[in-house]
């Protein structure tokens, strides 16, 4: 009989040609071996799925018509066989090679029921994304974490918790933080582990970015009914974020090349935010702070281990 993969490893991809294969090679350098790999695809017209050969992948395939985000880790996670299940975007890659092994690690804790790691971005990386990955994924990790803030571009999961309550697959995003919410509503656990960095590769349009948090601001909406995010605070959080971005590109010697990138940046965010909330009620302090107020000016220094990174060609 095969034996019981260490974990399986969600992957959901559309046209990610240009990525998959690294994410691939990163997962094959890890230290944990007898990983299960489970591609979903919604349907690419690009050389995704021929970009998977040499590696041990199970594809699955979602039509684009049915397409959500927790529909496609529905599908995905009903073909896995470990016990403890890993979720990653098509476009990340892992920094080091213990990523696997760091990012499960917390579930020796019976009480944890789901892990997420570290993201930053890449050279290409719009210089208000990657202030915004240092805003929501710090240098230090968190045990117990006070709210359910999560991502599953790079998170980990207890298989059987899910069969008890497995995704939103009508929430248009964000099945992540409603996923977390409930399992902190049972006294579960959530724990950011920092060590297990990725690399997200996030180049998106003016238009893109304000769909995204469109996107998101709609489903922040649908899983905390009470919630909204007026002009006030769309004028508020874009000013104050322009400026500590503007402040971090000066202390970078980046502020001429990113002076206006970084406003269209943060217009794109707030605005499809403000779009995304529209017509709801107020907004919980905590989580709107976890979200969207900058934090107060710290310099980002690579954090230093003592694992070798990743060497990709």
């Amino acid at each position: 009989m095969t034996p019981k993969p260490t974990c399986s490893i969600i992957i959901r991809a559309y046209n990610e040609e240009k990525h998959i294969r690294r994410l691939l090679t990163g997962i094959s350098e890890q230290t944990l071996k007898n990983v299960q790999i489970i591609l979903v695809d919604s349907g690419s017209t690009d050389h995704t799925i021929e970009e998977t050969n040499g590696f041990q992948v199970e594809l699955v395939k979602i039509q684009p018509h049915e397409f959500t985000f927790g529909r496609s880790l529905n599908l995905g996670i009903a073909h896995a066989r470990a016990d403890l299940v890993v979720i990653a975007s098509a476009h990340v890659y892992p920094v080091y090679p213990d990523w696997l092994e760091t990012l499960l690690e917390p579930f020796k804790d019976s009480q944890v029921a789901l892990t997420y790691g570290k993201q930053r971005g890449s050279e290409s990386t719009h210089f208000s994304e990657s202030q915004y990955f240092h805003h929501l994924f710090p240098d230090h990790s968190t045990n117990h974490q006070a709210y359910p803030f999560c991502n599953n571009a790079n998170a980990a999961i207890r298989r059987s918790l899910w069969e008890d309550h497995s995704y939103d697959e009508l929430l248009p995003g964000l099945e992540d933080l409603a996923w977390g919410k409930w399992v902190q509503e049972l006294g579960l656990h959530v724990n950011y582990v920092a060590e297990a960095e990725i690399i997200h590769i996030h180049n998106e349009s003016t238009s893109g970015i304000f769909n995204r948090f469109r996107r998101e601001g709609m489903a922040f909406k649908q899983i905390y009914q009470n919630e909204k995010f007026t002009k006030r605070d769309l004028v508020k959080l874009f000013v104050q974020n322009v400026i500590s971005d503007w402040r971090a590109a000066i202390e970078a010697k980046k502020f001429s090349r990113n002076i206006f990138k970084i406003v269209r940046f943060r217009w794109s965010q707030f605005s499809g935010t403000y779009q995304g909330y529209k017509q709801s009620g107020p907004l919980t302090w905590q989580l709107k702070n976890a979200f969207y107020y900058p934090r107060l000016m710290v310099t980002h220094k690579k954090t230093k281990r003592d694992v070798d990174p990743i060497q990709y060609n």
